[in-house]
């Protein structure tokens, strides 16, 4: 299996991240992500845990990501999500998708509690 190009780092502790995490990691059956729960002990960051555990981040080809941005280079790196992922790369539509992750960031805590 290849080394991955991609390090997406995700919240453990959440139900809803790591049910989307479980799918993407079987949709990436090339390996090309390395996934990292920062809630682990030991866990590899860039940044501080709770700044990572409030926004998605990722890290393409060396430059760190955050929010829509990062789910986009994720979506890149499967080749289902592909197009999705370089569609993102219009920034009028990457700028609606941040807009939408945002009030996502706003439900997210309602949506975890329902989750459990």
């Amino acid at each position: 299996m290849p080394s991955p190009t991609l390090t997406v780092w995700f919240d453990g502790a959440c139900p809803l991240c790591t049910r989307e995490i479980a799918w993407m990691r079987q949709l990436d059956r090339a390996g090309r992500i390395a996934f990292i729960d920062v809630t682990e002990a030991g866990a590899d960051c860039p940044l501080d845990p709770a700044l990572l555990l409030a926004r998605f981040h990722a890290r393409e080809n060396g430059v760190l990501l955050d929010g829509a941005a990062a789910f986009a280079a994720m979506w890149r790196a499967i080749p289902l999500l592909r197009p999705l992922g370089l569609m993102a790369r219009i920034p009028l539509i990457l700028r609606a998708l941040e807009w939408g992750y945002v009030r996502f960031l706003r439900l997210r805590p309602m949506l975890q509690r329902l989750a459990r």
